[in-house]
């Protein structure tokens, strides 16, 4: 396992961490890895065969991710909460429509064009060169919506977005492990730029809301799925 692990590493110019990280969190997340199973230093050191250094700092992200948690001894599987998921989403989609709604009801309230122009800029660089299938776009994600939000000039909003971000990121992974799905999210954010920057705030408002509606349908049934999976493995 060492071998294939350091040569794995080698070919991706990746850290050893980063490599440990990716096949837990692969396994985590297609539900490989039972509930109730423990996770600890000695046993993935010895399983891929290499120090603990590089499996505590792998340990140490998937915790900040919400995949893991601590226990008295090891690591342990976390099991996402369905109802909570909807209600932290809920409140995603309020915030977020709330920043389109505020400029389409106060004249007062305009976007910030010059940091949507940049932003559609870097997404039509996406377009052209769409990175890997990999769970880990989930934070170019969030940046182009808090991106998006702060444009419309509610910092307290921003920060309330970003704190429920922080919520459902461990979640909002299983959106980018469908096939094409990062494709689609690119054409729909830059449908999404495109309305605000040509003033079609109710298109925006429209296209956003099921932009981020169809993300929760395909977040939820691959969480079930996990979560069905890993409870097999406990029985």
């Amino acid at each position: 396992m060492s071998t294939r692990i350091a040569t794995l590493a080698d070919a991706a110019g990746k850290p050893l961490r980063d490599v440990v990280y990716e096949k837990l969190r692969s396994e985590l997340m297609n539900g490989d890895i039972k509930f109730g199973e423990r996770l600890t230093e000695p046993k993935l050191s010895t399983r891929f065969g290499i120090s603990r250094t590089p499996i505590r700092e792998a340990l140490t992200v998937l915790c900040s991710d919400g995949l893991l948690q601590r226990e008295e001894y090891g690591f342990s599987p976390v099991r996402p909460s369905i109802p909570l998921i909807r209600d932290l989403y809920e409140l995603r989609i309020t915030l977020e429509l709330g920043g389109l709604q505020r400029a389409m009801t106060n004249p007062a309230v305009t976007h910030d064009r010059a940091l949507l122009e940049a932003e559609r800029a870097a997404w039509l660089e996406l377009r052209a060169d769409p990175p890997a299938q990999e769970p880990g776009f989930v934070v170019r994600d969030e940046e182009f919506h808090v991106t998006l939000l702060t444009a419309a000039g509610n910092t307290e909003m921003v920060r309330a977005l970003k704190a429920v971000n922080s919520r459902i990121r461990h979640v909002r992974m299983y959106d980018f492990m469908v096939n094409n799905r990062i494709e689609t999210t690119i054409a729909e954010h830059l449908g999404i730029l495109d309305a605000v920057l040509a003033d079609d705030l109710p298109l925006a408002y429209r296209l956003l809301h099921t932009h981020i509606g169809e993300s929760l349908d395909v977040v939820l049934e691959r969480v079930t799925r996990a979560i069905a999976a890993m409870s097999l493995a406990t029985e």
